[in-house]
């Protein structure tokens, strides 16, 4: 499977930050997507759209209870979300004290409605909206990663129909242009 250009430093730094958790005691969520399969978690959910809709509400059970969670993994979905501040203060209602919210966003990527295409975050963004929502100031990592020849890389591959981008070591520069942020990740505690 190619990898995204737009993933290779954000990959690697979040699955160090997931490790640093201990994951094989976590009992996770993911939502509409799949990355963390990769972690053996203690369990393991996902909750996929339009079934699972993180804008109207916490997952629940079928009492109605809402589910509770160690970590809730949101990679590559809140650009899509047209209540993106709502589904965050959905995510901390379902973790438990001490519990993790994962969330990575595109910043400098072309549009890409699937359906929709709604938000771009930075770092500091990203650390502002997980604030507003509840999460301690103190409790939250973020970072961000991109550079102008990533950016070409974007808008070439779109034109060609092609994009993502896919990575080539041999000719993709990694270095990080604090001026020109492609991703942007963070690590949330409640």
């Amino acid at each position: 499977m190619a990898r995204s250009l737009n993933r290779i430093v954000m990959r690697k730094s979040s699955r160090k930050w997931i490790r640093e958790l201990d994951p094989q005691g976590l009992d996770v969520a993911e939502i509409s997507g799949k990355w963390g399969q990769q972690f053996g978690f203690a369990s393991y959910q996902r909750f996929s759209f339009p079934r699972h809709d993180i804008c109207k509400g916490p997952f629940t059970d079928a009492a109605g209870a809402v589910l509770q969670f160690d970590l809730v993994i949101a990679d590559q979905v809140w650009e899509h979300l047209d209540r993106p501040f709502t589904a965050t203060q959905n995510v901390l209602q379902m973790l438990r004290p001490g519990g993790w919210f994962f969330i990575a966003t595109p910043f400098y990527v072309p549009f890409h409605g699937a359906p929709v295409d709604c938000s771009r975050w930075s770092a500091r963004g990203l650390k502002n909206l997980l604030i507003e929502a509840g999460f301690p100031r103190g409790d939250i990592r973020a970072r961000q990663w991109g550079n102008a020849s990533a950016a070409r890389r974007n808008i070439e591959a779109q034109q060609a129909g092609a994009w993502p981008p896919v990575y080539d070591p041999a000719k993709d520069d990694l270095e990080n242009d604090p001026e020109v942020p492609i991703m942007s990740w963070a690590l949330a505690r409640r």
